[in-house]
């Protein structure tokens, strides 16, 4: 069984604040031209995508240094559903298990295109380095790991990427803007291959692959 994790990329699609805005347009037509083409702008984190270390990391490394296998991977859903608004994951969600990623499930995709999208639970600096101790790397149905700034971040916050820099500084690659996590198991396939961009990040198709056995 297949299932699609991934938003699709349409004009107007949200974004983390300040990213690029995200357009498709008809560049020719069958009427004009005698074939369509649609042009597509957007910034290298647009939708459901993957970072690279180079996102945050000066020195760390873009997509293209990856191996393929590094995008179809054994997944863990870790359900995170009860907790809040800019609520923090702790350590002790990240199980110790065999597994190659760590997919947070907080259900915060029902909020995508809103205000509240920015409000999401994220990953307390200990979870993210409880994963890379268990060498996860990491996917969420959120817009960030770390808490996105909006007037509602508290005092008590992280300041900054700590949850990418820990992540991507032990070369983890992080996941964003899943959806559909009910639809899979605890276990499953996760492959999501982005775009052959030499570039801090790319948009993916994510699809989980559950066996029919």
């Amino acid at each position: 069984m297949h299932v699609d994790l991934s938003h699709p990329i349409e004009t107007g699609m949200q974004t983390y604040p300040d990213d690029p805005a995200v357009a498709v347009r008809r560049h020719t037509t069958h009427e004009d031209h005698g074939v369509r083409v649609d042009a597509l702008e957007c910034g290298s984190h647009t939708g459901t995508h993957v970072d690279a270390p180079a996102h945050t990391e000066p020195d760390g490394k873009t997509l293209e240094a990856f191996p393929l296998e590094r995008f179809a991977v054994d997944a863990v859903r870790i359900d995170c559903r009860d907790l809040g608004a800019r609520e923090p994951i702790p350590a002790d969600r990240v199980p110790a298990v065999d597994a190659d990623l760590a997919a947070f499930w907080t259900g915060w995709d029902a909020h995508w295109d809103t205000d509240r999208y920015l409000e999401h639970p994220y990953l307390s600096p200990a979870a993210a380095e409880a994963c890379v101790e268990r060498e996860f790397d990491v996917a969420v149905d959120a817009l960030n790991p770390d808490p996105t700034p909006t007037e509602n971040a508290g005092e008590d916050e992280p300041a900054g990427f700590q949850a990418h820099h820990a992540l991507l500084g032990d070369e983890r690659l992080i996941l964003e803007n899943l959806t559909n996590l009910e639809s899979v198991g605890d276990r499953f396939e996760l492959r999501a291959y982005p775009l052959a961009l030499s570039s801090d990040g790319a948009p993916v198709r994510a699809v989980g692959v559950e066996s029919m056995e």
